[in-house]
């Protein structure tokens, strides 16, 4: 009888850790189907040449200054630093960059309007760019 009640609770242990082990993987594979080729809007080069107006820094899971506002026709320069990979992917996909560590990438903001943005593998990075008309 002693046998039977350990074999019960280690099948039942057993059990219990499959079962967390396989809503943790889905989980883990929910959230990286978000950022790959997939599940990223298709890049959109970055306008190097233009001078920006404002720059954001993207370092330590945060982007800052968070939310800035230009008027139409300027430009936005992201810089990217720190030991983790960021990049910066509009909610409407009209800037999306690659995931990089260092270096920068710029967009010009010809439209007005709110431009919300995320880091595609940080969903707590978030920005908005509000664009006033000229």
């Amino acid at each position: 009888m002693g046998m039977s009640n350990v074999g019960a609770s280690e099948i039942s242990r057993r059990g219990i850790l499959t079962g967390l082990a396989g809503v943790i993987g889905f989980g883990a594979a929910a959230a990286l189907s978000g950022c790959g080729p997939t599940g990223k809007p298709e890049l959109v080069p970055s306008d190097d040449h233009a001078k920006p107006a404002v720059t954001v820094r993207a370092y330590d899971n945060a982007f800052e200054p968070r939310e800035i506002e230009i008027v139409a026709g300027d430009a936005v320069e992201w810089v990217f630093e720190g030991p983790a990979e960021h990049d910066v992917v509009a909610a409407d996909g009209s800037f999306v960059s690659e995931l990089q560590t260092s270096g920068s990438y710029t967009h010009v903001f010809t439209e007005a309007g709110d431009f919300d943005y995320d880091c595609s593998i940080h969903p707590e990075m978030t920005g908005v760019v509000t664009v006033r008309a000229k």
